[in-house]
């Protein structure tokens, strides 16, 4: 195998201080490991380096180089990097990711996009890819559960290629096959990938990264992509004035004891201050406040379930940080913070409204309501509905409102009177308004399976609409009376008849063509198989009917074909929209009706 020490590897700097940490964002399938991978990560961060070798933000873990440098032992050589380390967004998945933005695009530096070996892509893949693809985000592919490959033999915490020439021949091969297979996968989505380590171009080729989150095995390798890629591509983009006001993302808004409503952000440029102004992206407008406190979790202690938090003066860039500030209540998660400082505030509220406007959604008269929990997650479901064509005519960050019923309420079509609500609550007021006007809220936290859902119900609503209409619809069919089957001569007449296409049903008017237009001989009042009343009957069925009407051997003989009569406009129908919903031997009784008739009129049912 090649060398592990490609061109990703290298690059010396200036050593300048104002270079920021890297944010990395992890994405992938619902249960391809992207919780495990991370939480190894941290967990091996903490135990190769010093205590408090890495620092835990709000909604972020900070690896700083040296540790990495442990961690990935001869792939990473601290004198090579001038990037301070890695800062890994602790929430895994596109909710996070679709949440942070910054300047109108990911806020993210680089993704690891995370792959099931042996499942290979799934829908969840797929929307990740897409998002990557649509935000320009670089990446690299985890392909992980490498330990999964049957006869696999772990080699705890191994660069990816040495315990690969430990396998035998057999899981070598099954293990470059699912690989290969990923690799053509993401060819399918105008990706060029390979091997990281045949990769000579991180610009031009994804790389892939075999690993295995269970036994770490890889790690080290994913660990020297992500620097070697921070460090020779995106050096440059690092650089920042560390003093100057900090910029920043609103990553959740939430209430903390003690502190009231405060925010949960991620700082990716300058400083912000305890006493700083800032302002915050709103639901209605951008809010204007006063920095009350900055709190950072204490050292080494999880995020998500750290209930103390430590006031600290300042916090510079790139770091997660909760901020306590008054009328936070309206702030926006995936919304703009910016510090005021020695500025204007209206020019940093223009600022804030400007990168706001960047967020946009196409809404149209008619369509859907769309709520979600962010910014970045409405932008995600828009898009997505935009590709399946289900058109919005409102789209809002927060929960789901009365105002938001009343809205969907007014659809002009029944399908359109439809919320879908991305992990956000439904107040119960409008859960209770929903019920009375018949609006359905469709709820999930994954965008696939929300409009998945949404779609199923369109589609068993139109399926159930043309249901009702071929009830409500006179069906094609033909019919011949059979010879010695006269029962009764008028008043009705009784005969037995084959069915020889369509279906024939009780209370529909009976017609023969003779030459020209069909002439209505009578009305079928009921249909009797082998003396049992039945509803209607199929072709090849023998039944005997009555027809109120005709009189045998004067207006019908024995051996006559008859007709159901059809009324124009159910032809017309029938024909152009529900000709895929009926049998084919009805679809020829149809065709020849029609054949008759516009032999006389050529226009007649179009």
């Amino acid at each position: 195998m090649a060398d592990s020490h490609t061109d990703v590897d290298a690059g010396t700097g200036d050593g300048s201080r104002d270079l920021r940490t890297p944010i990395v964002a992890v994405l992938g399938h619902v249960d391809h490991g992207k919780t495990t991978l991370l939480d190894k990560i941290r967990g091996s961060a903490v135990s190769e380096g010093e205590a408090g070798a890495i620092t835990q933000h709000i909604g972020a873990t900070a690896v700083p180089l040296d540790t990495i440098s442990e961690m990935a032992g001869s792939l990473v050589d601290p004198d090579d990097f001038d990037l301070p380390g890695l800062l890994f967004i602790d929430t895994p998945g596109h909710h996070s990711f679709s949440t942070l933005r910054s300047r109108g695009g990911a806020l993210a530096d680089i993704a690891i996009l995370v792959v099931d070996v042996n499942d290979g892509f799934q829908p969840q893949t797929i929307e990740a890819i897409e998002i990557l693809k649509r935000t320009a985000t670089p990446f690299v592919v985890a392909a992980n559960k490498v330990d999964t490959v049957p006869g696999w033999n772990p080699n705890e915490g191994e660069p990816i290629q040495q315990t690969l020439e430990k396998q035998s021949e057999r899981v070598q091969g099954d293990v470059n096959d699912n690989l290969y297979k990923i690799i053509g996968e993401l060819s399918d989505h105008d990706f060029s990938a390979d091997m990281y380590w045949r990769v000579q171009n991180f610009q031009k080729n994804v790389g892939v990264v075999p690993v295995s989150a269970i036994t770490s095995e890889g790690i080290p390798d994913l660990l020297t992509v992500l620097m070697g890629l921070s460090q020779r591509y995106m050096k440059d983009e690092m650089h920042i004035d560390v003093a100057g006001p900090g910029a920043g993302t609103v990553l959740e808004v939430k209430d903390t004891q003690g502190f009231g409503t405060t925010i949960d952000a991620v700082l990716y440029d300058g400083t912000i201050r305890a006493d700083d102004q800032i302002v915050v992206g709103g639901l209605n407008e951008p809010i204007v406040t006063d920095v009350r406190a900055l709190l950072q979790p204490k050292p080494l202690k999880e995020i998500r379930t750290e209930k103390e938090f430590e006031k600290v003066p300042e916090v510079k860039a790139a770091a997660g940080v909760k901020i306590a500030a008054p009328d936070l209540d309206d702030a926006m998660a995936g919304a703009p913070i910016r510090v005021v400082r020695n500025r204007d505030p209206a020019d940093v509220v223009a600022e804030v409204e400007e990168e706001l406007a960047e967020i946009t959604v196409n809404t149209q008269e008619n369509g859907v309501v769309v709520k979600a929990d962010t910014l970045g997650s409405l932008e995600a479901l828009a898009s997505t509905l935009d590709e399946e064509e289900i058109p919005i005519v409102r789209a809002e960050v927060g929960d789901v409102a009365p105002r938001d019923v009343r809205v969907a309420g007014t659809a002009k079509e029944t399908k359109h009177e439809s919320i879908l609500a991305f992990s956000v609550d439904i107040l119960d007021d409008a859960e209770q308004l929903a019920e009375q006007e018949d609006v359905r809220i469709f709820e999930h936290d994954v965008i696939y399976r929300l409009i998945e859902s949404y779609e199923e119900y369109v589609e068993e609503m139109e399926q159930s609409q043309q249901e009702q209409v071929l009830e409500n619809i006179t069906r094609p069919a033909r019919f011949q009376i059979l010879p010695d089957h006269t029962f009764r001569q008028n008043d009705p007449a009784v005969v037995g008849v084959e069915v020889l296409s369509g279906t024939i049903t009780r209370n529909s008017n009976v017609a023969m063509f003779n030459g020209g237009a069909p002439e209505r001989i009578g009305r079928m009042k009921s249909i009797q198989d082998e003396g049992e009343d039945v509803d209607e009957a199929r072709k090849g069925d023998r039944v005997a009917v009555s027809i109120d009407g005709p009189t045998v051997g004067r207006d019908i003989e024995e051996g006559d074909e008859l007709w159901i009569e059809l009324p124009e406009k159910h032809a017309k129908i029938l024909e152009q929209e529900l000709s895929e919903d009926i049998p084919a031997d009805e679809r020829d009784a149809l065709r020849m009706y029609l054949d008759k008739q516009r032999d006389r009129d050529p226009f007649w049912g179009k």
